[in-house]
């Protein structure tokens, strides 16, 4: 993406597997089984496209903040929906994607870097993305979200030690798919 050039649909549509990452790890879990990701991540990619007007950013990182805001709106939105008349619908949605980025790179100190920083989060997002649902479900809640073995292998009806081989699986995976060349000609490698 341009500095200079207008922000395209397809500009868009490469952070899908990124949004859809953070749409399933802030879904409350109340509307689990009744709303999809993917079609929060299709609504925010929609809404974007509408109101790209609206964005003044020129940066990739500008523009990712941008879709992370537009789909936490979307988000609350669907949990607002869900939740008229039920309280415990779990209406808070938290934006702590910030935990992803801090996977791929600490402080940057130019463009360049912030560029690079930002392809190797896509890259994270869709090498997660590619995972088997149970084994994304435990490297994400693991990693990301830092929540403690025994309450993943009870989330996912699972001994502590299979959560652990489907972790352990998963980054494997993830390693490797970070470590193949990358299809736009960069390849930063493995996250630090």
């Amino acid at each position: 993406m341009s500095t200079d050039a207008p922000v395209t649909p397809a500009d868009l549509e490469r952070f899908r597997s990124y949004l859809r990452l953070i749409a399933r790890q802030h879904l409350p879990a109340a509307l689990k089984g009744k709303v999809d990701s993917s079609d929060v991540v299709q609504d925010t990619l929609v809404k974007a496209l509408r109101h790209l007007d609206q964005y003044r950013g020129r940066s990739e990182a500008e523009l990712a903040g941008w879709l992370r805001q537009t789909l936490a709106t979307t988000l609350a939105n669907a949990a607002r929906d869900w939740a008229r008349g039920k309280r415990d619908a779990g209406r808070e949605v938290h934006d702590s994607s910030a935990r992803l980025e801090a996977v791929l790179a600490a402080d940057q100190t130019s463009p360049s870097l912030a560029a690079a920083r930002h392809e190797d989060l896509l890259r994270l997002a869709a090498a997660l993305e590619a995972l088997p649902e149970a084994q994304r479900e435990a490297v994400t809640l693991y990693h990301l979200r830092q929540v403690p073995l025994d309450q993943i292998a009870a989330r996912l009806d699972r001994t502590p030690a299979a959560v652990a081989g489907l972790i352990k699986r998963g980054l494997k995976q993830v390693r490797a798919a970070l470590a193949a060349p990358n299809p736009t000609g960069s390849n930063s490698g493995e996250p630090k």
